[in-house]
């Protein structure tokens, strides 16, 4: 019996800059929006008006994030990172060039054997995102 609910959601951790990042990616792929935020009131934990939690989704997929209250000593990791499959040249270079703006570029784009045109970023939040056009 299926409720209608994605099962299995990425979940992305950030430290007071949630809404910043829903924001940008939300601005820079189709069909994506801000669903629901929640936020820490005055009792906090965290510091008011921070996300407590949001959903919110890039091309139809959903997405949870946060903004912790509580300090790490990590933080995203290129091990997992977010793979766009791109339909369009035009595509890849605006996504390349949108998502490594103030992050950096870990894979250039250009050619590799095992796609037409690819690149690897983490974005300026640490987020990392494989972009790949077949």
């Amino acid at each position: 019996m299926s409720s209608g609910i994605q099962k299995i959601m990425t979940f992305l951790m950030f430290e007071g800059r949630a809404e910043e990042a829903m924001n940008m990616y939300t601005s820079i792929f189709d069909n994506s929006e801000i669903v629901d935020i929640m936020r820490y009131g005055p009792e906090g934990p965290g510091p008011e008006g921070s996300v407590y939690k949001a959903t919110f989704t890039l091309q139809g997929q959903a997405f949870m994030c946060i903004d912790s209250h509580v300090k790490h000593a990590f933080t995203f990791t290129p091990s997992i990172s977010l793979f766009i499959t791109c339909e369009t040249e035009e595509e890849i270079d605006r996504l390349h060039e949108r998502l490594s703006e103030g992050g950096r570029v870990l894979m250039p784009l250009m050619e590799y054997p095992f796609s037409k045109k690819f690149s690897w970023v983490s974005d300026k939040f640490g987020v990392t995102w494989q972009l790949s056009l077949p």
